[in-house]
């Protein structure tokens, strides 16, 4: 086998050898009989001599490949550790790995071209590459030294397999630490906390990120044990992709997913404990609005000079050859300016950047044991935002609305969504919450705690969370969404859910709005409407109500849906002394028969029917496979979800929505079953790229396979190192 990376012989391993062919050379000199006894020993000591690690019994690291594509990394020690896990993102990502850290650097309009110039002039404005090589030399020595590891790892694979890697990202080598620092803190800080297309169109709500996430507890489990819900989604594609691994090592045993390029799981599981994570309704980064004057900007009745860094971009040409792009980054007190017109500037503030230890936070979670370890390190609130969902084997259970947010002096969370005034210090704030102020619920007496990206106080219900006992721009209060009702209804309604259930209902495609609606509509149409809105009537009366692929109906209902302003739709507004059952029923019954009318007419146009199937129209379409989908987008109030975009042939695919699912059992051993929607590889040629589609189609999961015995039986390939 290649040799990968010179690995160091543990001492105690050295004396276990000395110790071994000292007796094994005195055998030699006794009776046969006891050499006979002697070669089962020397047997057993070869065992121990081959596969020994101070908590494994192992002297190497290994690298056990299954056969979906998941690294299953042994390390003989934690940086070990790391280095395979570079190593194995390589072999999987290599390609996409490179290319985001290329683009974390700010220079992949130099490799690629003018299409990454807007990507470059985003990372620079915001100081990323510069403030990545600060944040390294913040780490602590130890964590250093794991990044460190990663990055050898990383080259090391792109050294020895040059012919599996792409010509065009070899530029980007070699990898440094700093270049994952630069590609944590550009994905965290720069496209989660604040994404560069709501800042070109500020005040416009992004719907790029979501999940659900369940923590249900051993007195509403039919096992008696707790169980917990990881199902985040995310776009199909570019940074956002999951990598699904096994990473154990002395001080770890953790499976879970980590986004591709970050060297630690952030949603995963143990023997003891697990977590997941989920967009939440957090605001940590503001857009100032600056009255220019004289050059500068007007700041407390005076005008203050900007801060002003010349920099210069290099842009890849057609015929190779660069030219140069000037960059001019202005800054004032607020932050990077980012829009400047008419007399007027506007810069952002951001939270985190002087918080540099997610990383090693996210990799202290998946070392812990139990709860008071664990939120040990979720106090350090290095990580800048996400829900925090929480379950263990202890039984115990949390909800934690994570995030840095900014001690604000004024206004409620609309406000600050808002053009802040950026010309008075009054507006400016300079620090964040501590871990005490922040949205938390431990063990409620409901037994669950949910979350689908709708604010913390519906976490359960009775209610745990009083909003009035927080800062009006902590979150946003208001109504509950359909997909996060729908979340909330499939605990509250059974109280004793298995672990078969909490699959199953994973799986739901039941759309919460149609059971707000129906129940007037179809009346309504068979009453005032024509022919065609009766036939219509008739298909959405026979419909099951969900967006399985074989469910008739629900493209109707969809279309039907688009038809109308959802400002106006409902009789009865969602109430919070009734967020289950609201909003309900038309507010406009004859406007809403017309709409059934418009829709039908189209669907017919387009389908040749009224009750064409859900799969046949919405597809499940990625790396060249075509399967029929089952979910559907939020507005639908589908807890199984897909985003989809329009085709040429008047179809819709899927681009994002249920990326890496796992649910998880805390009984002894653990029970979990697992799937990465859209495979675990996106090299070509891999066999991984798309090897799950086919079971996310059948709302399936995999069984996790996390023992060796386990692993061993569904081996593909094995690395040692």
């Amino acid at each position: 086998m290649p040799r990968r990376w010179q690995l160091e012989p543990h001492p105690r391993q050295q004396i276990i050898k000395l110790m071994f062919f000292k007796q094994l050379h005195s055998a030699r000199l006794r009776h046969r009989s006891s050499q006979i006894f002697l070669l089962i020993l020397s047997f057993v000591f070869a065992l121990v001599i081959g596969f020994y690690s101070p908590a494994l019994g192992q002297k190497s690291t290994e690298l056990l490949w299954d056969t979906y594509g998941v690294p299953h990394i042994y390390g003989k020690d934690a940086k070990s550790l790391f280095q395979a896990f570079g190593w194995a993102q390589m072999q999987s990502h290599g390609n996409l790995l490179l290319r985001l850290y290329g683009q974390a650097r700010g220079r992949a309009a130099e490799y690629w071209g003018k299409d990454y110039l807007e990507s470059d002039r985003w990372v620079r404005t915001m100081g990323v590459p510069t403030r990545a090589q600060e944040w390294y030399k913040a780490q602590s020595p130890s964590f250093r030294s794991y990044l460190d590891a990663f990055a050898v790892g990383i080259n090391s694979y792109a050294q020895e397999h040059k012919d599996l890697i792409d010509d065009e990202v070899e530029a980007v080598l070699p990898v440094t630490p700093v270049d994952i620092l630069a590609h944590f803190q550009r994905v965290l800080n720069f496209t989660f906390v604040v994404d560069p297309e709501r800042v070109a169109g500020i005040n416009n709500e992004d719907h790029s990120a979501g999940s659900n996430a369940w923590a249900i507890a051993p007195s509403h489990s039919a096992s008696g044990k707790a169980m917990l819900l990881a199902n985040p989604h995310l776009p199909w594609s570019d940074l956002y992709l999951w990598y699904e691994a096994q990473l154990t090592a002395p001080e770890i045993d953790a499976y879970g997913a980590a986004l591709v390029g970050l060297p630690v799981l952030e949603i995963a599981f143990n023997n003891s404990l697990g977590w997941t994570h989920t967009v939440n309704t957090h605001d940590g980064w503001d857009a100032y609005e600056l009255k220019l004057a004289n050059g500068g900007y007007r700041w407390d009745g005076q005008i203050r000079a900007f801060e002003t860094e010349n920099q210069v971009l290099k842009v890849k040409q057609d015929d190779g050859i660069l030219r140069s792009e000037p960059l001019v980054v202005r800054r004032s007190v607020h932050g990077p300016v980012v829009q400047e017109k008419d007399g007027k500037a506007i810069a952002i503030r951001v939270v985190g950047l002087n918080q540099p230890g997610g990383l090693e936070q996210w990799w202290d979670m998946g070392r812990a044991n139990n709860f008071t370890q664990f939120e040990s390190a979720l106090k350090r609130l290095q990580i800048p935002m996400f829900t925090v969902m929480y379950a263990d084997r202890e039984g115990r259970i949390m909800h934690l609305f994570n995030g840095q947010v900014p001690v604000r002096s004024q206004g409620d969370f609309k406000y600050w969504t808002g053009i802040i005034p950026g010309d008075t210090s009054a507006t400016l704030w300079t620090k964040t919450h501590p871990y005490n102020d922040l949205p938390r619920v431990i063990d409620p007496s409901s037994g669950w705690l949910q979350n689908a990206n709708d604010a913390p106080w519906t976490t359960t219900f009775p209610i745990a969370l009083n909003p009035d006992d927080y800062p009006p721009y902590m979150a946003p209060r208001g109504s509950m969404y359909f997909r996060a009702q729908r979340s909330a209804r499939m605990l509250f309604e059974d109280k004793n859910i298995s672990f078969d259930e909490l699959v199953k209902y994973k799986h739901s495609t039941r759309m919460e709005l149609a059971d707000r609606l129906l129940d007037d509509l179809i009346p309504a149409a068979r009453k005032q409407g024509t022919g065609l809105a009766r036939q219509a009537a008739d298909v959405l009366d026979k419909w099951d109500r969900n967006a399985d692929a074989d469910s008739r109906g629900a493209v109707l209902f969809a279309a039907w849906i688009q038809e109308l302003n959802p400002d106006t739709l409902f009789a009865t507004p969602w109430s919070k002394d009734s967020p289950l059952n609201t909003p309900d029923g038309l507010a406009d019954p004859a406007s809403a028969v017309k709409a059934l009318e418009a829709a039908a007419s189209k669907v017919k146009a387009a389908y040749g029917a009224l009750d064409v199937p859900w799969g046949k129209v919405f597809r499940l379409q990625y790396a060249g496979v075509d399967l029929p989908a089952n979910g559907a987008n939020d507005p639908l109030g589908v807890f199984s979800n897909l985003w989809f975009v329009p085709t040429e042939d008047g179809r819709f695919q899927t681009i994002g929505g249920d990326s890496y699912i796992a649910a998880i059992e805390f009984s002894n051993p653990v029970k979990a079953k697992v799937l990465t929607s859209y495979g675990n590889s996106t090299q070509p040629n891999s066999p991984h790229k798309t090897d799950q589609l086919d079971m996310f189609a059948r709302k399936e999961l995999r069984s996790v396979w996390r023992s060796r015995k386990e692993i061993e039986a569904h081996l593909a390939s094995r690395q040692v190192f």
